[in-house]
């Protein structure tokens, strides 16, 4: 599908002016990041982890949280992390039961199978838990909308901690009554409302460590040795890296790339990155797919054990696991691509494409794994640029995962279509949801109604946001670093894209064991000659020849090759230029 190409406005000589001691490149950056105030431009660059990560009592309930957790330490009862069986999730899981291991908690977790169970806090969970013995349950990354699994947890003479960060219910009284540390919550006076799941647990994890006795030095190596979990589980959940979450991934990261962590070690091992300076781009597409690979197609215990264990031989094997498990999931994500890609209508892409397994409908068909069905959404709405819901089987229900454009609010679109759904959940640009059989095409027709009615008028073509155009004589090493210092690079605080025009094109490599990349080598009239790679790209880009005029979008990068560094540019598209003689 054609992408639009659409340039971000330029910043105003006045702005220029105002902040003579930053570049216009930097400004430049810093103004489409809607950072335009000194303090703001100052705390972004800084990455100031001490004065800018806030203090975790500002939080409602935090002080009663920790008032309770002591209590309960203090008399010696059986504690439960409850976590859910993402990446995010699981790092939350290992935060929370280490810190109170550290500080001698008896402590169990219990992470829900995901077709078994279904994610959020459950009444069998609970019947499992109360059978241990357990007197406090902590969420980590769930729980704002389990208000009758908490009751009956109290009724059990259970105390409950919720520690979450997604969207809490329209009404205060469908809250779960119990201690709630939840930053999304309208009422929190945290003052940064973005955190992922990870994150909320690592200030529950920071509180408690800091009201504890521990000396100065303890108190920071505690936090310090959870902080490359936090970057992990932060990334993997793709929440905005802005603000504070900026500055966790980035102290994160320092951690990670000096990891102690035996299971951590032999993932990276495995994942043919280690010996080298690992990035947020590392975490999101070789290490998160890998620990999300567990609960997608097993059980999360396994990433979990795998963050956790201190036995190298142990680690290998987990790390082994995860890997093929990964494998295996990346092979039916392409099976089940190719069934939804069938029943597309490439003719007339309606606004929302809604895929069901034909298992429902055809007993010979193969039911699609419901832990991958949310990637398919993905990859499927990332192609056609719609929002997309892929729906499979699940014993007497369907279960439905979305993802959505940055133009339609998908999790709003699933409420206002709850009364055919059992639950949901989720966020702006994902959602996930189960219903009974019976209501799917009431469903379908609810939901197609709220997308048509509210894209009707727009333009549907994927768009790429340009930071700045530049000649190719602009580029080098010391333009690189500058743009380096905005990284850590993801949701909210996207890799800066950039394009030049009119350049013409040296020279072609075909590389790879298929020949399925190719390098460009290109100039314009007053450069030198650059490389432009791209990854899995030769087939698109096919028909261009030597000799060529394009147009090129891309990001810049430094290739460390051989003991020599030069500028590189990554292709993300390109426009042949018609020779119109």
């Amino acid at each position: 599908m054609e992408k639009i190409w659409q340039v971000l406005p330029k910043i105003t000589e006045d702005f220029k002016n105002k902040y003579p001691e930053y570049s216009r490149l930097v400004l430049q950056l810093l103004f489409n990041r809607g950072i335009i105030e000194k303090e703001a431009m100052e705390e972004y660059l800084s990455f100031d982890y001490e004065k800018y990560s806030h203090d975790p009592f500002l939080f409602n309930d935090m002080e009663a949280a920790v008032n309770l957790i002591i209590k309960h330490i203090k008399e010696g009862n059986n504690i439960v992390v409850y976590g859910d069986y993402d990446a995010d999730g699981v790092t939350a899981c290992a935060v929370m039961v280490e810190t109170l291991e550290t500080l001698k908690a008896k402590v169990d977790i219990y992470i829900p199978d995901r077709v078994a169970e279904g994610n959020g806090f459950n009444l069998k969970a609970l019947e499992v838990i109360v059978y241990s013995g357990a007197k406090l349950i902590i969420t980590v990354d769930t729980g704002i909308r389990s208000a009758k699994e908490a009751a009956e947890a109290r009724k059990n003479n259970i105390d409950i901690i919720i520690t979450d960060h997604h969207q809490p219910p329209k009404k205060k009284e469908e809250y779960p009554d119990c201690i709630i540390v939840n930053p999304a919550i309208p009422e929190e006076k945290y003052p940064y409302k973005k955190l992922a799941g990870v994150g909320v647990a690592f200030k529950l994890a920071k509180a408690l460590v800091d009201k504890s006795r521990l000396s100065l030095e303890d108190k920071k190596n505690i936090e310090n040795k959870i902080l490359d979990l936090v970057a992990i589980g932060t990334v993997a959940d793709c929440v905005s890296l802005l603000g504070e979450n900026r500055i966790l991934v980035k102290k994160g990261l320092d951690i990670l790339n000096k990891t102690k962590r035996a299971g951590l070690k032999e993932l990276i091992k495995i994942a043919c990155i280690e010996n080298k300076r690992l990035k947020s781009w590392n975490i999101g597409f070789q290490i998160a797919p890998r620990l999300n690979a567990a609960g997608r197609m097993g059980h999360a215990n396994t990433a979990y054990e795998l963050l956790v264990t201190r036995r190298e031989k142990e680690a290998k094997v987990l790390a082994g696991k995860l890997n093929e498990k990964n494998i295996e999931r990346q092979k039916l994500t392409e099976e089940i691509i190719i069934e939804v890609e069938k029943q597309i209508n490439k003719e007339q892409i309606p606004k929302i494409i809604i895929s069901t397994c034909q298992a429902s409908f055809d007993e010979d068909a193969e039911e699609w794994n419901e832990g991958i069905i949310g990637l398919v959404a993905g990859r499927i709405s990332s192609k056609y640029y719609r929002p997309v819901l892929v729906i499979t089987n699940s014993g007497d229900e369907y279960k439905g995962s979305g993802r959505s454009i940055k133009e339609f609010n998908l999790i709003k679109a699933v409420e206002a279509s709850a009364e055919y759904l059992l639950k949901y959940g989720g966020h702006p640009g994902a959602c996930g949801f189960s219903l009974k059989k019976e209501n799917l095409n009431k469903f379908i027709k609810k939901i197609s109604e709220i997308t048509e009615k509210e894209l009707k008028d727009l333009d549907l073509r994927p768009k790429i946001d340009i930071e700045a155009v530049f000649d190719l004589s602009k580029i080098n090493e010391e333009l690189i670093n500058e743009i380096e210092n905005f990284s850590p690079f993801g949701e909210g605080n996207e890799r800066p894209v950039f394009a030049s025009h009119n350049i013409t094109v040296m020279d072609i490599y075909w590389m790879g064991m298929e020949k399925q990349h190719v390098k460009f080598r290109v100039k314009s009239d007053n450069s030198t000659v650059l490389s432009a790679i791209g990854f899995s790209q030769a087939e698109k880009w096919k028909d261009i020849i030597i000799g060529d005029k394009i147009d090129m979008l891309y990001y810049l990068e430094l290739n460390n090759y051989n003991g020599k560094t030069e500028a590189q540019l990554k292709i993300i598209d390109i426009k042949i230029k018609v020779d119109m003689k």
